[in-house]
């Protein structure tokens, strides 16, 4: 039978310690099937594994070409911004919450996993964003968001003033809690939850969500990913920060600029050949499940 995958890394943190059976379990049905299998380091003091091949994120993805994303959308958003400089490819089986990027059932994995290393998978390329922050028109810092930024005062109760500007041109200018700058992956995130539109995944657009604008005229604006959004700030009291996918921050001073930009990185999720996006949106989001065929 052809091999599609030699090397596979599991990783993930689950919200629960329970749920690290799910990891044991799978390096040993994947060792059996002689798999080269590596489980991220950071994980190994919670695992019973015998003799196990332990690489850090970045290890994986130059060891590996299949990741095995273990837990909520949270470990997807953490993995992928590390793995996708990589080729590799990565499919999530969900132990937490909404699981809106982790395909996979833990209840049902080893059926679905069988399937997929058989050759039965598709692959799906999504785009990602880059922010970097300028001072004095010196670079200071940079990151990367699957889902989103977000820039917000560090005082959540404070209002701030902003200029966006869309390729160097002005566009306009709010008072505003803050303002989320998504991807489409980001669009059933807090984008959704601010009032933003859900964006089929597979669209070259972002999405730019006013929180809490001061306002009753402003709305959602989409834009196209080749567009570079900049920001700029008037007088704020306190501090500001630039939050990515809600787990890194970077923080910005008043005459900073914040550039954010389509990435040359893409991040590569491998699907069961099953897989349809508005089946994913109609199960986490509780749409109707009528269907009257013509």
């Amino acid at each position: 039978m052809k091999r599609y995958f030699n090397n596979i890394g599991i990783i993930g943190i689950p919200r629960h310690d329970r749920a690290f059976v799910t990891h044991e379990i799978l390096y040993y049905w994947l060792n059996n099937k002689g798999y080269n299998v590596y489980v991220e380091k950071k994980i190994l003091d919670k695992l019973f594994l015998i003799k196990p091949m332990a690489l850090s994120l970045s290890g994986i993805g130059k060891c590996c070409n299949l990741a095995l994303v273990i837990g909520g959308d949270g470990n997807i958003l953490r993995a992928g911004r590390a793995l996708c400089v990589y080729t590799i490819c990565m499919i999530g089986i969900n132990r937490g919450n909404f699981g809106f990027l982790t395909d996979l059932n833990y209840k049902t994995i080893f059926a679905n996993l069988k399937s997929i290393l058989s050759g039965k998978f598709f692959i799906e390329n999504r785009f990602i964003l880059e922010v970097s922050v300028y001072r004095n028109n010196s670079f200071i810092a940079k990151s990367k968001a699957i889902n989103e930024f977000v820039i917000h005062p560090k005082n959540a109760t404070q209002m701030i003033e902003f200029d966006v500007l869309i390729n160097k041109k002005f566009a306009f200018s709010q008072c505003a809690d803050g303002l989320i700058i998504s991807t489409p992956t980001g669009s059933t995130g807090y984008s959704l939850s601010a009032g933003g539109p859900v964006l089929e995944s597979s669209l070259d657009a972002i999405i730019l969500i006013p929180m809490s604008p001061h306002t009753l005229s402003v709305r959602p604006l989409i834009i196209h990913n080749k567009n570079i959004v900049s920001l700029k700030f008037h007088d704020f009291p306190g501090k500001l920060r630039v939050t990515c996918d809600s787990q890194k921050i970077l923080s910005i001073k008043k005459n900073d600029t914040v550039v954010i930009y389509k990435s040359k990185y893409n991040l590569s999720f491998l699907h069961p050949i099953k897989y349809n996006y508005f089946n994913i949106l109609s199960d986490k989001l509780n749409w109707s499940k009528k269907f009257f065929p013509v």
